[in-house]
């Protein structure tokens, strides 16, 4: 789960890292009060969604009146903002953060974030801040400074030290530094997260360190124990599809491709898309129905992937081991049926009553393809999705 800015600064404040003053605002009126608020005769006006990019994009606005900064709000608030990470969709803007100018001296970056291979967290600082990291990393990985935290031991002020003057920081600097990353290491912890950025720590002509933005990512197997930020969740920003697929205890993630992939267990979805990938095909989701996959749960999941327009064929490949292979083609019928599915759709069915599965397809009277075998199935419906292709759009 993603927080906005002005949700994550919120938090920053709580646990002492430095932000700037700033309102949020959802209509025209409570910005022009938030810049009264703050006072001065300048303001930052950021649109506030769930995508990084958003300078580039236009989200990302300085107003030096009162007027110019309802007219800039006026075009951001109900717009939807296309950047990098969005989407050609593009995400709405509902609201807004208005802060406070401040003179810049330099900028960096900051981030912190599990590193699952080493199984512990990482810190990541750059002296290249405000632009794409990964931008940074291709170009001059010597630029990317890291240390990682032991899981016992915990971190270091030894660690943040040396990160401060990696970073070119003068001692006082790196004090600041210091009590920042202490401050967002416990944050991480108490509040399970699984990611924090600042893009970027900015240096002010003061010398004094603020983090200029902020991104929050909370653990969601975690939002149990976090109510009240669970409570924060925008619904609007998140994918339609996704939102669903939750309400249905499915894992379900929007992809670019054409072929619909439908799957038990998250390990064969991966090894489903790449086998897609390698015979010339590309996913349209990642879909897991779960392990203890029910017949209306495979019908909801069937629905949810025909919502898709961009969709041509659908891949089905399950292998009953707690789930049986009956349920899964009895889901498979009830929405073929209810749908009325115009689309190929390729079945691979393996384990726990396969046999009874596979006829049960077989005597419903649908035009489904049967597969025998993970290569024969994405062979079958990457061809079949060729040929929705030549035949023209969907319908």
């Amino acid at each position: 789960m993603n927080l906005h800015e002005y949700q994550a600064k919120a938090l920053f404040r709580e646990y002492g890292v430095p932000v700037p003053r700033g309102e949020p605002a959802w209509t025209l009126d409570e910005v022009t009060a938030a810049a009264r608020v703050l006072g001065g005769d300048g303001w930052v006006l950021k649109a506030q969604v769930h995508a990084g990019g958003r300078g580039k994009a236009g989200g990302v606005r300085l107003a030096g009146s009162l007027r110019a900064l309802r007219a800039m709000a006026g075009e951001l608030l109900g717009s939807r903002l296309v950047t990098g990470q969005s989407g050609p969709e593009g995400l709405p803007v509902d609201s807004l953060l208005v802060e406070e100018q401040l003179p810049l001296a330099r900028e960096c970056y900051l981030g912190m974030l599990l590193d699952r291979g080493r199984e512990r967290r990482m810190i990541m600082a750059s002296a290249s801040g405000g632009m794409a990291i990964e931008e940074v990393a291709a170009r001059d990985p010597a630029a990317i400074l890291t240390e990682h935290i032991d899981p016992v031991a915990g971190l270091q002020p030894y660690q943040c030290r040396k990160l401060g003057f990696g970073l070119g920081f003068d001692a006082r600097q790196v004090r600041q530094f210091t009590g920042i990353l202490l401050a967002l290491d416990r944050m991480f912890q108490e509040r399970d997260l699984s990611l924090v950025e600042i893009n970027p720590l900015v240096v002010t002509t003061g010398g004094e360190l603020v983090a200029l933005d902020a991104k929050v990512h909370l653990d969601d197997n975690a939002l149990f124990r976090q109510p009240a930020l669970a409570a924060q969740r925008d619904e609007a920003q998140e994918d339609e599809r996704e939102r669903a697929a939750r309400a249905h205890g499915l894992n379900y993630v929007t992809l670019a491709g054409d072929i619909a992939c439908m799957v038990n267990g998250a390990g064969l979805a991966m090894a489903t898309m790449d086998l897609i990938k390698l015979h010339g095909g590309e996913p349209a989701n990642f879909l897991d129905v779960g392990g203890g996959a029910t017949a209306e749960r495979v019908a909801e999941a069937f629905k949810l992937i025909l919502s898709d327009r961009k969709v041509r064929a659908i891949l089905v490949n399950i292998f009953g081991g707690i789930v049986r292979c009956d349920l899964i083609a009895e889901g498979i019928i009830r929405a073929v049926q209810e749908v009325r599915v115009a689309l190929p759709v390729v079945v691979r069915l393996e384990g726990t009553n396969v046999d009874q599965g596979k006829a049960m397809l077989a005597n419903s009277g649908l035009s489904l393809i049967p597969a025998e075998g993970l290569t024969d199935a994405a062979e079958k419906v990457v061809a079949a999705a060729r040929g929705r292709r030549r035949g023209g759009r969907r319908k």
